[in-house]
């Protein structure tokens, strides 16, 4: 008998022992299974008057926890405020779920796993939420216009009141602002100019700013019509989903402009950091530029004229290297949109400025070149003129006939240029011009008339002395060209002009024709080319001499 007792009492030990280590090992099983669905995040439910109600940690069915708060928010918004029940509110327990239903329609369903992600029953749970529906939307009751349709008519009425009152407040500051500045125009408004040139009258003045006050008028009547008409909506139930919306509308793009806006200063400020180192580097080398321009700076092998094309090109790399550093910095930089644009320009600049480019190269050699300067008189082709301008793409020429040439730079670069002014200064240009004379005339004679034609030319140098070289020795003349030094590079057309006619005088006073000599060869009896100023009182023509010759009889 005490055998089976002291079995018994064994066998009970065992399992309550077994019993006690199961219930721990369940209730331990139970907390891990807590602590996990806390750690993930939980979406709110939001309530009347964007109140945060509670959250969802885990999914039902095949909603995950996002879309099942968004579902209930939803749900609750479409809850009349004004005509709430709150005993149409109630709680519904199922094996599985515990539902909260309004009207016969589930707001939401609380099942095990909700309960243990809040460390509560599912009662318990349903009723907690049950109470802060409830409150939320009693409160909301409380805050929502009366249900009565006069008193409706008499607030919408009132809020179209408030909106005429806005309008005429607007017209009537807007012709107030007006007639101020009417009355202050002689005293603000002055004429914007510029070297005697006027960009802008005080009429235009104030064209412009009553323009701009109109503007403004309109901006602001459109925003008043667009804050009254949301309270308007907001009176009437089926209508205040729209007041929401719009109120939303205007207030969310606001407030992404100021968050964007915010979020930019710090780009903004490496912008403008840059920006200004930059500046003040381009200002310092500038300076180093103008010193060596005006040749207060000696670098060797560097010419001062080469000073300011240099700093252009540096400017523009700096300014491009400036470019690069800014660009990520800038909104939408990175978009797809903003790179296709880049590259479509890209393509457009490489495809349609080949001829400039090629200009651009050939005046950037031309600089470096220097085959010649402004005011230069140069001849490129069959075209003499002085430079005027000089720019990367093209150069001007100004001829003696007032006319300008412009030719591009890479025609320049591709053909030959010869460059009148580069020593008339210092050692003089030498211009040269070709008479012909028949062998019948001493070659001395001749040297003698044609230098003291070119000395007697004003714009011509003294010293060195003008020379006469033979050329050629042709059939029926020699030919003497006239070689005489001038400084006056850009008056060649004076010069020689005034040259020919001291050949002439010269030649006559020293009895030279300038007359073709197969004309020369042939005259006999004719009066000479030379002018009666130049010739004797008592010259007469030679006659023509005519002989015969007898041809003797052969007869005899």
């Amino acid at each position: 008998m005490r055998f089976f007792v002291a079995l018994f009492l064994c066998l009970f030990s065992i399992s309550l022992t077994t019993a006690t280590n199961f219930q721990a090992v369940q209730q331990d099983s139970v907390a891990k299974e807590q602590d996990m669905l806390k750690i993930k995040e939980g979406f709110p439910v939001i309530g009347k008057n964007h109140q945060e109600l509670f959250s969802f940690y885990v999914k039902s069915g095949a909603l995950n926890a996002s879309e099942r708060a968004a579902r209930v928010s939803e749900k609750i918004q479409q809850i009349d405020a004004g005509g709430f029940q709150k005993d149409s509110l109630e709680i519904i327990t199922q094996s599985e779920e515990t539902d909260i239903v309004y009207k016969n329609s589930i707001l939401l369903s609380i099942s095990e796993k909700d309960a243990l992600a809040n460390n509560n029953t599912r009662d318990s749970l349903a009723n907690i939420y049950l109470t802060l529906l409830k409150e939320n939307i009693s409160i909301a009751e409380e805050n929502y216009i009366p249900t009565n349709i006069f008193l409706k008519i008499g607030l919408t009425i009132l809020i179209l009141l408030g909106l005429w009152l806005a309008l005429k407040l607007i017209a009537f500051l807007n012709k107030k602002t007006i007639n101020f500045i009417e009355r202050k125009k002689e005293k603000w408004l002055k004429s914007l100019t510029y070297n005697n040139y006027t960009f802008i009258t005080p009429e235009q003045e104030l064209n412009v700013i009553l323009l701009m006050m109109k503007i403004v008028k309109w901006i602001l009547i459109l925003l008043v019509v667009y804050v009254f008409f949301p309270l308007i909506f907001s009176v009437f139930e089926f209508t205040r989903g729209w007041s929401t919306y719009l109120f939303d509308l205007i207030w969310s793009s606001f407030g992404k402009i100021f968050s964007a806006a915010w979020s930019y200063f710090p780009n903004l400020f490496s912008i403008i950091a840059i920006v200004l180192v930059m500046r003040y580097f381009i200002r310092f080398i500038k300076y180093i530029f103008k010193e060596i321009e005006a040749k207060k700076l000696e670098i060797s092998g560097f010419h001062s004229d080469w000073a300011m094309p240099t700093y252009s090109i540096i400017r523009f790399l700096l300014y491009a290297f400036m470019f690069v550093l800014i660009f990520p910095y800038l909104p939408g930089s990175d978009s797809t949109v903003f790179k296709g644009v880049s590259v479509f320009l890209g393509v457009l600049l490489s495809l349609g400025s080949s001829s400039a480019i090629a200009n651009m190269i050939a005046g950037l050699v031309i600089t470096y070149m220097r085959p010649f300067k402004i005011g230069d008189r140069i001849n490129i082709g069959n075209t003499s003129g002085n430079v005027v301008e000089k720019t990367l793409l093209v150069t001007r020429l100004k001829t003696i006939k007032n006319e300008e040439i412009t030719i591009p730079n890479s025609a320049i670069l591709n053909g030959n240029t010869v460059n009148y002014s580069s020593y008339a200064e210092q050692e003089g240009l030498i211009i040269n011009t070709t008479v012909t004379l028949g062998y019948d005339i001493p070659y001395e004679k001749i040297y003698e008339a044609l230098i003291n034609a070119a000395l007697k030319t004003s714009l011509i140098e003294k010293s060195p002395k003008p020379f006469v070289l033979q050329t050629s020795l042709d059939d029926f003349y020699v030919s003497y060209q006239l070689n005489a030094y001038t400084k006056e590079a850009n008056k060649q057309a004076l010069i020689y002009s005034e040259l020919h006619q001291h050949i002439q005088d010269c030649c006559n006073e020293m009895d030279i024709e300038i007359l073709s000599p197969h004309y020369r060869a042939q005259r006999d009896g004719n009066m000479t080319t030379i002018p009666k100023e130049y010739l004797e009182n008592d010259y007469k023509a030679p006659h023509f001499n005519v002989s015969f010759k007898k041809k003797e009889d052969s007869a005899e």
